[in-house]
């Protein structure tokens, strides 16, 4: 451990799982290169701090009544990030100006890094003349398109035809246009406020970290320092640094380790939508039995109200239940970062949040996909269409599509070309972590810039 450099930084992580999970190991980070950490958070999805004893962790209110705390929140994320965007600015305010006037000369603070999901912090931080670094958890491909994105949504991009489904965004590649629906969601113009507010914020701050590297998306990298005139540090993956286990939200089902352990290398296919991603009680039973009729082993994350209307699950009949039970194994939770560097694990069918892509590259696990929305189509783009390491499912959630998915990636030759590609791939992300690549090299820069702060 690195001596203490006598500067102290405050991170404000959004209070999804996916958001806190790259604030904490950007935190750890950090702390390593000597840097003191607090972590401002809400109480809703508030972080385990007795995982992370190095940091002081500040809790502030949300005005989020018991009954959105304790319920399900992925129904509605958006709603959700609004009214907490609107609840916390005066309680991080005062938190804030609070840490601000305690700061003593030993310990000076240097700069905020929160999510670009807040809308109100650069403001706070301007108002109190402390730096604010954006942290963007998605690709930096993703956030380019943030100024261009109502014009996408307004301006008659969505296809009028199935026959023009598979055309191109000329001005957002790789997507096509069937993806710009489900991107913009049900959300529609209600998001434009949100894409206009982030462009702005993230323009008026002290630069933009990215959890990614050159070897993934060089140019649009370059691009976002054009766009937004900040300094860029794409210093990601993280977790090849620190995992994000111990900052999990939710209880791990550890009997999936010894399960795995039983099993034959590369010959399970790994399940997870993610933390926030719903489906339909039909969409569940159809990926039942695509994993059921492929005869392949699988382990299969139920994350508990990821079936709208269900608890678990309940939907599956009792011989369904037991057939599935023959070849697979089913749990609440799994150590993700765990399962994905398992031997037996030989594909991953995946929602591809950034998180979830970044982990399957860095363990060399092809992927099949099936993304919910936002930027979960452009990553699975990238997946199938650019790198060439998956197989996109078009939103096809039908049983015949995922058993001839799984058949394809995990026994055919067409998998064993897929899962060549992917071992090209990892090699190459595995070197920006290492002394001397990109990744490494932009800590040094960050760590330097925050210094001179």
């Amino acid at each position: 451990m690195e001596k203490r450099n006598g500067l102290r930084v405050i991170l404000f992580p959004l209070p999804l799982q996916g958001c806190i999970n790259p604030m904490l190991q950007l935190a750890n980070i950090l702390h390593s290169r000597g840097f003191s950490i607090t972590v401002i958070h809400t109480r809703f999805n508030a972080p385990r701090s007795s995982s992370h004893p190095l940091f002081t962790f500040l809790q502030i209110p949300d005005g989020l009544s018991e009954t959105q705390i304790n319920d399900d929140p992925t129904s509605n994320v958006m709603s959700l990030l609004a009214q907490i965007n609107r609840n916390a600015e005066s309680p991080f305010r005062d938190c804030l100006q609070n840490l601000l006037l305690q700061s003593q000369e030993s310990e000076r603070i240097s700069c905020l890094i929160d999510d670009c999901g807040w809308l109100f912090t650069q403001s706070v931080a301007e108002s109190l003349n402390l730096p604010r670094i954006v942290l963007c958890t998605f690709k930096a491909t993703f956030l380019n398109a943030y100024p261009i994105l109502p014009l996408l949504r307004t301006q008659g991009y969505l296809p009028d035809s199935d026959s023009k489904a598979g055309d191109s965004v000329l001005e957002f590649p790789p997507l096509q246009k069937r993806d710009l629906s489900r991107v913009f969601g049900e959300n529609g113009e209600k998001l434009d406020p949100f894409v206009h507010a982030i462009v702005d914020t993230t323009m008026r701050s002290s630069g933009i970290i990215f959890m990614s590297c050159e070897e993934l998306e060089k140019d649009s990298l370059a691009l976002a320092n054009e766009i937004f005139k900040v300094p860029i540090f794409a210093i990601g993956p993280f977790h090849s640094y620190f995992s994000a286990s111990s900052s999990s939200l939710f209880t791990q089902d550890e009997t999936c380790i010894p399960w795995l352990d039983k099993q034959e290398d590369k010959s399970v296919i790994y399940v997870s939508l993610g933390s926030v991603v719903n489906i339909t009680e039909s969409e569940f039973l159809e990926i039942a039995c695509g994993l059921s009729n492929s005869k392949q082993p699988f382990l299969w994350v139920v994350r508990p109200g990821l079936v709208l209307g269900a608890q678990w699950i309940e939907p599956l009949s009792e011989g369904l239940v037991r057939s599935l039970e023959e070849k697979g194994k089913i749990v609440k939770w799994a150590p993700q970062q765990e399962v994905l560097a398992h031997r037996a694990i030989g594909g991953f069918l995946t929602h591809n949040g950034w998180n979830s892509t970044l982990e399957s590259i860095c363990e060399g696990v092809p992927m099949i996909c099936l993304p919910g929305g936002w930027d979960q189509m452009l990553n699975s783009r990238f997946v199938s269409d650019v790198w060439r390491v998956g197989i996109h499912l078009e939103g096809r959630i039908e049983r015949k599509e995922i058993e001839k998915a799984v058949r394809i990636l995990m026994v055919e030759s067409e998998g064993e070309r897929i899962r060549e590609r992917m071992k090209v791939l990892k090699e190459e992300v595995g070197r920006s972590v290492k002394h001397g690549g990109s990744s490494f090299r932009s800590i040094e820069t960050l760590a330097n810039h925050i210094l001179s702060l």
